[in-house]
């Protein structure tokens, strides 16, 4: 998910995709966890999407 497409959510679809982010990332580190997944840089690049979300959710908050 790009910047960009980010920005353009509400706080409502913000906190909606946060936890879906988050639960899917536990998801993948007890696979991980449990055998090596095929691709484990996905693990960082779904981290990092989950500061970016919380980056802006936070800015949003603020703004109003």
């Amino acid at each position: 998910m790009k910047n960009s497409e980010i920005k353009a959510l509400n706080i409502e679809e913000l906190n909606q995709r946060l936890a879906g982010e988050e639960e899917a990332y536990r998801k993948m580190k007890f696979a991980h966890a449990i055998s090596p997944i095929e691709n484990p840089m996905k693990i960082k690049e779904t981290r990092r999407l989950i500061a970016r979300l919380k980056t802006e959710l936070t800015a949003k908050k603020l703004a109003k």
